[in-house]
């Protein structure tokens, strides 16, 4: 238990994930807790105002432990919100650092998205150089970190290169259903059966028609649909609603078409044909890892062997942008055993790999039924993705989106890597928040861009069947959204 007791002092978030990040998997309270093994109290001291800096006074805070160490320090308090926030992150992070004698891989930044930080600096024409010495200046991240951070920013300049986003948009169309939900997932998924799927998928029509008439004239960048597991849906049905998307909307200028075929075992010959069909061209096909045991315990229910299979049909049948997602720090890994997973990824030579750190969410039911699994172990997270991006390196492919998650294994993130000219463009567009993506289906969002770095979210239900109850309701916030982007 920590006790974060914060007077006056406007960052409780900031503060909180910091500590969560030198201290993870503890829980937090906002009183005084006889218990807690740190109480950290924070006030502010308001002073005369420094019009030349802009101070108005000092943050102060006091840490005690319950080995009866007592940490202080001061922190400035600005006018400007920004430099305030960072100079009392960086008084805290100095603080926790001699307290645990740890360092972060990312330093103070605790947000999701620190690429799109130096994707930023670099379209305002610093260079890589100066953005890697401003990062370890006002952030502390570790060379390592760093270097990874600013090379995949400077990936993604590349890739969007050429692209208006006043005037582009993405789709992304979800189908929340699954052959099993895995152990670590907390996305809405749900069952496929006719009964479910078939009402689902009349509904998600809809919303797809009343999309395309209302982004009518603006360009379309990319497409993609997830889930969920896509392939969870029969041929028949991929084959139609693909082919229903391919009609509804205006394909010309459209750069990337994904699907999730995601889970080996929903992937058959004829459900690849119907992707090519409609024109898919870039899939996911995700073992998470080649080690059949953990396999069973996450709850995937399919084969190494499956995943294999299934990778070299669709290479078979054309598909030439193949992404394989990899988890690392799954329950009873060891190094050896992504060793050997990234030996069999390499004998496929795909050409995207994303490679996740794991991250428990609350949902998942790893934290639902925490006692079933009091049994698991964890390896080293650390040591684990440095050997998956080594091999990564080795086969040619470089980092070209990065994100970050709450809980996640060692603090990390996640990382694509794809070969050359291979970039998934939808999952650059949607992490650095670049233009507005619409979102259609069960559990989806749809964020539409007002300006630099300001959006407008709109949710749909996550239950299918009450989607497609709520459909009217949901269309007419669409509509009135969508109009505001459009005419606005």
């Amino acid at each position: 238990m920590i006790s974060l007791q914060l007077q006056d002092v406007p960052f409780e978030q900031d503060v909180r994930e910091l500590f969560m990040a030198f201290f993870p998997g503890q829980s937090f309270s906002h009183v005084p807790e006889q218990d807690a093994m740190i109480s950290c109290i924070m006030t502010a001291e308001a002073e005369a105002g420094n019009e030349e800096t802009g101070r108005l006074g000092t943050y102060h805070a006091t840490l005690l432990t319950d080995r009866g160490e007592r940490l202080s320090f001061e922190s400035p308090w600005f006018s400007e919100r920004i430099a305030g926030k960072n100079e009392l992150k960086r008084a805290l992070y100095r603080t926790l650092s001699a307290l645990t004698g740890k360092e972060l891989p990312w330093g103070t930044l605790t947000g999701i998205r620190p690429a799109k930080l130096a994707l930023n600096l670099l379209q305002r024409g610093k260079t890589a150089e100066e953005i890697r010495a401003e990062f370890k200046r006002d952030f502390f991240l570790s060379d390592a970190r760093n270097a990874l951070c600013v090379r995949t920013a400077e990936n993604e300049l590349r890739a969007i290169r050429g692209l208006d986003f006043t005037t582009g948009y993405s789709l992304y169309i979800g189908i929340p259903f699954c052959p099993t939900t895995c152990l670590y997932c907390s996305f809405p998924s749900y069952p496929a059966g006719k009964n479910k799927a078939a009402p689902y998928l009349a509904a998600l029509r809809e919303e797809l028609r009343l999309t395309a008439e209302m982004m009518a004239g603006r360009r379309l960048d990319a497409v993609y649909v997830g889930g969920g597991t896509p392939t969870s849906l029969s041929a028949e049905e991929l084959r139609a609603l693909l082919l229903f998307v391919r009609e509804t909307f205006d394909f010309s200028a459209c750069r990337e078409f994904t699907v999730e075929a995601g889970r080996p075992d929903s992937i058959t010959r004829e459900k690849l044909l119907a992707l090519r069909e409609a024109g898919v061209d870039r899939i996911s096909i995700n073992p998470q890892t080649l080690k059949q045991a953990t396999l069973d315990l996450i709850g995937r229910f399919h084969t190494v062997e499956q995943f294999t299979e299934s990778f070299a049909l669709a290479r078979e049948l054309g598909f030439d942008n193949i992404n394989t997602d990899l988890i690392m720090g799954l329950p009873n890994e060891t190094e050896a055993d992504v060793r050997r997973t990234m030996e069999g990824i390499r004998a496929l030579s795909p050409d995207d790999v994303t490679i996740h750190s794991l991250a428990l969410k609350r949902a998942a039911r790893l934290n639902t039924k925490r006692e079933d699994y009091r049994d698991v172990r964890y390896g080293d997270a650390n040591q684990m993705v440095e050997l998956a991006a080594s091999y990564c390196e080795e086969m040619g492919l470089s980092p070209y989106y990065l994100y970050r998650q709450k809980n996640m294994a060692g603090n990390l993130e996640n990382v694509g890597w794809c070969r050359p000219g291979k970039e998934g463009l939808y999952n650059i567009l949607i992490m650095e928040e670049l233009e507005t993506i619409v979102g259609c289906g069960a559990g989806t969002t749809t964020r539409v861009m007002r300006g630099e770095g300001q959006y407008d979210r709109l949710e749909n239900v996550k239950d299918p069947a009450l989607y497609v109850e709520r459909l009217p309701e949901l269309l007419a916030k669409k509509q009135r959204a969508l109009a505001g982007d459009v005419l606005g």
